[in-house]
């Protein structure tokens, strides 16, 4: 991910929404919230956005788990801010890979944090790592 360059998902990709309200214990020394709050509510987002597109007999076959986050921070949140996540994902997988875009913005649209991260499909019988089919590429599309 070059860093600087903001992620946006293109055209007509389906993007998935959270917002986030920190709470006391996501505020840091600094007074904003932790940088490592910003990873906790991309796993939400990208966990809350996997839940909304699967049917549960789907989720009881198959689960992801984070391989790789890449993380840009640019503006910090405040207590009293609210962050407004949105995430979408690539158009193909790689194998087992899936990758996943996020950004967390502050209320007025600034960017605070957004994450590359890249996720691999795990089957819950055998824990092991399977392709990911085009019809579950197609679920987020």
């Amino acid at each position: 991910m070059a860093s600087g360059a903001l992620l946006e998902p293109p055209p007509g990709r389906k993007v998935f929404r959270l917002t986030f309200q920190p709470t006391n214990s996501d505020i840091d020394d600094n007074g904003h919230v932790n940088n490592v709050v910003y990873l906790r509510w991309a796993q939400d987002l990208g966990v809350a956005h996997w839940q909304s597109v699967a049917p549960a007999e789907v989720q009881a076959t198959w689960a992801w788990v984070a391989l790789r986050h890449e993380i840009d921070y640019r503006r910090a949140l405040m207590p009293r801010d609210v962050g407004h996540g949105r995430t979408w994902v690539s158009d193909a997988a790689e194998g087992p890979r899936f990758d996943r875009f996020i950004r967390i913005d502050a209320e007025d649209g600034a960017m605070c944090a957004q994450v590359k991260t890249t996720w691999v499909l795990i089957e819950q019988a055998t824990g092991r790592p399977k392709r990911v089919p085009p019809w579950m590429v197609e679920l987020f599309a």
